[in-house]
């Protein structure tokens, strides 16, 4: 049987970019806020949002066959609407509103890449910090800014959050403490889901005043403890389980090795770490979300990088763990959890 070999794939990924800054530029221009639970024409959209009429029906029509919009009619008649997933996740009146990292992505990211193959070749960071800035040190200092983006990853971790309170029971905790927890989001939804269990979510003083107000929004305010602190300096709060989210990937090995000891000697005998991240196959064939995200720490970071399963077992058992487990989330994230 003779097997035709196209370019079609090499192509589709070679000009991905091109579907991926349609989509930023949507987001950047609020275009899926716009339509909310509307319909409306090329022309209607065109005047709300400042698009040239030249530009306008390919942008739109673009959108639709990369699955981003829905269209009814043609022509003059044609009609715009969010999918159910753009109106879920990229209308910021949505709660599962995850445009903030997209628009960082748009803001940031999308430069940044443009100059992977000096990252690959010097192994150095290629945003803010190469000529002397830092992104998150101006984050932090922003509050509106740092709100925008603690929504953005709130948005991103949602179905990470709802996964992991589906296939993991935390029936039998009483304490749990979400390292590096941002907003608090997953300790207002642990809390939400067992009124047994008191949960702290443990990160610097900039975002706690966002976590107390996350609490109280859930009404869980009793059960949520906010503590400020710095991961490397103070002690992690004893508990249960403690989760570390995307924040592994940020270090280097003996960054990673350091973070993994500290929660092994918070957990109560008998607790649990989980770490939710795009954990990488062993075999380093099929999770290429995952795989490309390591690139990104390669850009952003001095020594971050994503890790496998096994990386993860090596890490834990050295720390003293009984063993380890990989569950399956959202998409290509996954809980990697190690036993005390």
């Amino acid at each position: 049987m003779n097997h035709t070999v196209t370019p079609e794939r090499i192509m589709q990924i070679g000009m991905g970019f091109w579907a991926s800054k349609t989509l930023l530029s949507a987001v950047e221009l609020g275009l899926f806020t716009t339509l909310g639970h509307e319909e409306l024409s090329a022309a209607q959209l065109g005047e709300q949002l400042c698009i040239h009429p030249r530009a306008g029906d390919d942008f739109l029509d673009a959108l639709v066959s990369l699955g981003l919009l829905d269209r009814t009619g043609n022509g003059d008649g044609a009609r715009y609407r969010n999918t159910n997933e753009t109106g879920l996740f990229l209308d910021k009146h949505s709660p599962a509103y995850m445009g903030g990292i997209l628009e960082m992505a748009n803001a940031r990211l999308y430069g940044f890449w443009g100059n992977l193959t000096e990252a690959l070749r010097t192994g150095r960071p290629q945003n803010e910090a190469k000529i002397g800035g830092d992104f998150f040190g101006a984050l932090y200092n922003d509050e509106a800014r740092l709100g925008a983006f603690l929504a953005g990853m709130q948005g991103l971790q949602f179905g990470n959050h709802s996964a992991l309170l589906e296939k993991v029971d935390l029936s039998g905790a009483a304490t749990f403490c979400d390292v590096g927890g941002a907003n608090g989001a997953l300790c207002a939804l642990v809390a939400q889901r067992y009124p047994q269990l008191h949960a702290t979510t443990f990160d610097l003083p900039a975002v706690g005043d966002f976590a107390r107000r996350h609490a109280e929004a859930m009404g869980v305010a009793n059960r949520v403890t906010v503590v400020d602190g710095d991961f490397f300096v103070d002690k992690f709060p004893q508990a249960d389980v403690i989760v570390l989210g995307n924040v592994l990937h940020d270090w280097d090995e003996e960054g990673k090795q350091a973070l993994i000891d500290k929660a092994y000697d918070a957990l109560n005998a008998g607790g649990r770490l989980i770490a939710i991240e795009n954990v990488i196959d062993d075999d380093r064939r099929h999770n290429t979300f995952g795989l490309l995200m390591s690139l990104n720490m390669l850009i952003e970071l001095e020594g971050g990088f994503d890790y496998t399963g096994a990386q993860f077992d090596r890490w834990c058992s050295n720390a003293g763990f009984e063993l380890t487990e990989i569950v399956p989330l959202a998409g290509p994230g996954s809980a990697a959890i190690a036993y005390k």
